[in-house]
């Protein structure tokens, strides 16, 4: 049950985030388009499109982790047997995974918050408010977190679906 919820959830967020790619990519073409078939450049394309890929780039963390999508150093684990393959991946995830997912939700926070009540905004053409994009990482941080129980979940309940 725990599982299918936080699996669903990042699964859920994976694929509203996806369509964000569609809108930046469609806002730069727009930007192209008017730059050199109508020599109008606009002033709002590029921070706008940076936005939102950092949007898009930063909340994939947890999907990512839920379709085995990040990068995975097999040398020395591909000779292990199945109980000792569980011992290292659960190990992994207690020495090294869950720290840092801990340290970036709480840096993050901190982060946002700070961005927040200063009323930070960024420098470009037009000035957007940066907050939002900063609490996205602590968002983007908690589903991390989340898939990372989930994941060792799996493990101990040998409850992987797409086993490799």
């Amino acid at each position: 049950m725990v599982i299918r919820a936080i699996d669903g959830l990042n699964e859920i967020v994976g694929r509203i985030v996806a369509v964000v790619a569609v809108v930046f990519a469609a806002i730069i073409i727009y930007d192209v388009v008017m730059r050199y078939a109508f020599n109008e450049p606009t002033r709002w394309a590029f921070d706008v499109s940076k936005q939102l890929y950092g949007f898009y780039f930063i909340l994939l963390g947890g999907y990512a982790l839920r379709h085995r999508a990040h990068v995975n150093v097999d040398l020395v684990i591909e000779k292990l047997g199945p109980g000792a393959l569980k011992v290292v991946e659960v190990a992994g995830y207690a020495i090294f995974f869950f720290p840092f997912a801990w340290v970036f939700l709480t840096r993050s926070w901190e982060f946002a918050m700070r961005s927040w009540t200063q009323g930070e905004t960024t420098y470009g053409a037009i000035q957007m408010p940066v907050y939002p994009l900063k609490m996205a990482m602590c968002v983007a941080a908690g589903l991390l977190l989340l898939q990372g129980v989930s994941e060792v979940l799996k493990i101990i309940l040998n409850h992987r679906e797409d086993q490799a």
